[in-house]
């Protein structure tokens, strides 16, 4: 069998188009209702909501979390499981109840001792989701997280511009935000 020239360019274009389709069907949340509770409560105490503005929850750092794992981090999704179930065992041990019911007080007391290194095997889960948790308040908010521009607005980051002209230039005065993700939302960018 010969391949001509047209199949060739015809097997092309089927390509992207299954990408396409593919790109805007959400994937199923990675989380349960349970586990999604208990990394809320936890991203809660790493950026909480103030006077400053809306914390990680807000921001929809659990959504860009949950998008993460049910996609390109579906790898570590056991791993993050893991985590989430030893951070309440070790809530339930010292404290009596589950990380998610816990006041913010005693959630601080069970992310002191993982700071301290006296939870055990939740240092390196602990480094993770802040990790997770700063790349879902401050990055494009075409991946989940970063609602309405607020982690940008709170560091006064004014967003991405491909130009920026002499008034944009000046130290002297606070640049204009320009409010436009990177990414176009739905679109796969290999995440």
């Amino acid at each position: 069998m010969s391949i001509t020239r047209r199949t060739v360019l015809a097997s092309a274009t089927l390509i992207p188009l299954a990408a396409i389709s593919k790109a805007q069907s959400p994937a199923p949340p990675a989380l349960t209702k349970d586990q999604r509770q208990t990394l809320d409560a936890l991203i809660d105490r790493l950026i909480p909501k103030d006077e400053l503005g809306p914390g990680a929850v807000e921001c929809g750092v659990g959504d860009y979390i949950d998008r993460c794992l049910a996609d390109y981090l579906a790898a570590e999704k056991p791993l993050f499981l893991e985590g989430l179930s030893n951070l309440d065992v070790y809530s339930l041990r010292t404290q009596k109840i589950a990380f998610a019911t816990l006041t913010p007080a005693q959630r601080d007391a069970v992310l002191t001792d993982i700071d301290n290194n006296q939870a055990p095997n939740l240092r390196g889960f602990f480094n993770r989701v802040r990790r997770l948790t700063l790349e879902g308040m401050f990055g494009d908010p075409a991946y989940g997280g970063n609602k309405n521009f607020a982690g940008w607005d709170l560091i006064r980051y004014p967003g991405a511009k491909l130009a920026a002209g002499p008034e944009d230039q000046s130290m002297k005065t606070p640049p204009k935000p320009f409010r436009k993700e990177l990414y176009g939302a739905g679109e796969n960018h290999g995440h």
